[in-house]
């Protein structure tokens, strides 16, 4: 339900609640109770409550907490307290409401007697159930430790009314200032390394760019998606609202290091072991994962598939030529052997490709019906199902904006290199001091894990990995240029997959290129070579043809929500034939520091400007999990 029927609501609400009648009763005039807003301020004050806490009536997310706190306080002020009090000022009011207007004994002069032991009793289950609202459980913890260490002074509040308003007013306003100018935000994985490192702790400048406003306004308070121990889900999607950003400071420029909610978890894998398990990872990725396997199940892994063409090739060597000839005969016919074998997997291969959307189904129905999937690291892995999550209870994501709309991009030899819409030719990208490659080193000593961190600040794991003849590591110039002095006579390459010739790929390869965006068999990308592209900018249009069909759909789909189909060599939007689309809004491309270890718009593609959360702008703590605090980041900027 859209957000102006609720304002609707509350526009009419004072007329229901008959105010014209009970506002003279606190000495205000009968035509204060239609003027709007102006009424919900005076019904503030006459509950005892600061007359401008209507205005946090204007924000969505916290509209319809408020109108309840006011309601709440305007009943205490005629001295309904009990528990049946509270749950109708809270959900229904208008009972109370229409009692109040009707009924002239009753006055606003309640006042509670903190002595009067009838006065605490009648409103306890009250007071209890506001601070359950507030924060279910653990207040009520935190209320009954403080019982025992501040002894109640004659004529104060409860310990109970006292942290039943203090945690509300700041649960409103840190909910205020989460939503609209800054939030806290923690790095999970080392993708931005070394940059941003895992345990680092920041705050995400919402106002740069303007904060959103929430899709979904009724969520629970300072948490993202889900709950915290309940594992359940925080939102409700009963009142949703259009995307909406209030203005900023600027816009995204590129390099900008920015947090974003994940553009591929419009579905997830509703599995509540994050940051460990499969939510918010790239569920379509997922799915064709899983469309491998299942027909892998069916078909054969492709090793043991190749193993047994081989075996079969063998055998007619020697029934044709003898057991003694089969060595000579392997070398003399390789090439026949080579191109035979090749075709037996083309044909393995070229089943799946021909075969690929029933697959997928199948994919789907065993994520979501059967509720399950298999990992290479973990093996098979029961969860919840798919959920749908809303563009702002998507997972957020901190990645550096390499590329904005209307760029066009290119990647060489994992160097990315860029064309502005104003630029004449594609410019390099500057290396970011912090930035790292892969490289592969030979003839480097073996080191200690104590010795690698003390000489160079490097992590096993994080940093490198040793294989008994060579070192994988991510290394920044700097870090580069050190090995290289201290031991000049090692090896040392740079990692590099180059990109296929589209023109002559294998079925293999092909399925393969399902492994990068735009995940299509005809477009070939590497982790390090990646072809030119062109990002999507509002207003701009472009001519439906195969290639625009393979990197834009997405795009037109999922995030502009049209409906896009082919059929006997046409294009259909909306039902309708199209030959040109028109962008409905900016997309940005985004990358991580760490090159080779992160998941970024390689893997889903292009983040709409609708999901863009804010500007990652301090580290203001961190800490290692195996070294502790790290206390020169403390305070930080990000750059």
């Amino acid at each position: 339900m859209s957000v102006i029927y609720y304002y609707l609501f509350f526009l009419i609400f004072p007329y229901i609640a008959l105010w014209w009648k009970s506002f003279p009763k606190a000495g205000h005039q009968s035509w204060e109770a239609l003027i709007p807003i102006y009424n919900y301020a005076i019904a503030s004050k006459i509950g005892g409550q600061p007359w401008w806490w209507v205005f946090f009536m204007l924000i969505p997310g916290l509209h319809i907490p408020m109108w309840m706190i006011i309601n709440v306080s305007y009943i205490r002020k005629y001295g309904f307290f009990s528990l049946t009090d509270t749950l109708q000022g809270i959900f229904f009011p208008f009972l109370l409401m229409g009692k109040i207007a009707s009924d002239d004994t009753l006055e606003p002069t309640y006042t509670t007697d903190w002595e009067n032991d009838e006065h605490i009793r009648e409103r306890a289950q009250g007071d209890h159930l506001v601070l359950f609202l507030s924060l279910p459980i653990i207040g009520h913890i935190v209320a009954f430790i403080f019982s025992f260490l501040q002894k109640k002074k004659k004529g104060k509040k409860t310990i109970i009314k006292e942290w039943g308003d203090s945690i509300l007013f700041a649960l409103i306003a840190a909910s205020a200032i989460r939503t609209y100018v800054f939030e806290p935000f923690q790095i999970p994985t080392g993708s931005m390394e070394k940059t941003l490192l895992i345990g680092d702790f920041l705050f995400v400048n919402k106002l740069a760019y303007g904060p959103k406003v929430p899709v979904t306004p009724l969520s629970f308070p300072l948490v993202h998606n889900t709950i915290p121990w309940l594992d359940i889900r925080s939102y409700s999607t009963i009142q949703t609202l259009e995307y909406t950003r209030l203005p900023g400071w600027r816009d995204v420029e590129r390099f900008d290091v920015v947090v974003f909610n994940y553009p591929s978890g419009d579905t997830a894998v509703y599995d509540p072991r994050m940051p460990h398990g499969l939510m918010g990872h790239d569920y379509h990725g997922i799915v064709i994962n899983e469309a491998q396997r299942l027909y892998f199940d069916a078909h054969g892994d492709p090793r043991s598939f190749f193993s047994k063409e081989q075996e079969k090739l063998d055998k007619r060597i020697v029934e044709k030529y003898g057991v003694n000839q089969l060595d000579s005969m392997k070398q003399e016919l390789a090439a026949e052997r080579s191109k035979e074998l090749q075709k037996r997997m083309d044909n393995y291969w070229s089943d799946f490709i021909d075969n690929f959307e029933s697959w997928r189904d199948k994919a789907r129905y065993e994520i979501a019906v059967n509720k399950q999937t298999v990992s290479q690291q973990e093996g098979l892995i029961k969860h919840y199902g798919i959920i749908y999550r809303p563009v702002d209870k998507r997972e957020n994501y901190i990645k550096r904006c390499v590329g904005i709309a209307g760029d066009s991009i290119e990647i060489i030899n994992s160097r990315l290199y860029y064309r502005g819409m104003n630029d004449a030719e594609f410019l390099p990208a500057p290396i970011f001091p912090n930035q790292n490659l892969q490289y592969i080193i030979h003839g480097m000593p073996a080191l200690s894990e104590g010795e690698m961190k003390k000489r160079f600040n490097l992590q096993k794991g994080n940093d490198y990995d040793y294989y008994g003849e060579y070192y994988v590591m991510q290394l920044t110039e700097k870090e580069l240029r050190t090995l290289h002095t201290s031991f000049p006579d090692a090896i040392i390459e740079l990692y590099l997959e180059p990109r296929l010739d589209e023109q002559n790929l294998t079925n293999e390869q092909r399925v393969a290129n399902l492994g990068l965006y735009p995940k299509s068999f005809r477009v070939s990308n590497t982790i390090s070579n990646y072809q030119k592209f062109w990002i999507p900018k509002k207003g701009a249009t472009i001519e439906m043809n195969r290639h625009n069909l393979d990197w834009y759909t997405r795009v037109i789909t999922a995030y502009e929500g049209h409906t896009l189909t082919e059929k006997d060599g046409k294009v259909y939007i909306d039902s309708e034939e199209a030959t040109t689309y028109t962008f409905e809004m900016d997309y940005y491309w985004m990358m991580g520091d760490n090159r080779y270890r992160s998941a970024d718009s390689r893997t889903w593609g292009f983040v709409p400007e609708d999901h863009i959360v804010g500007k990652a702008s301090l580290v203001w703590f961190s800490k290692d999990a195996k070294y502790g605090t790290r206390w020169n980041r403390a305070f930080t900027i990000i750059e």
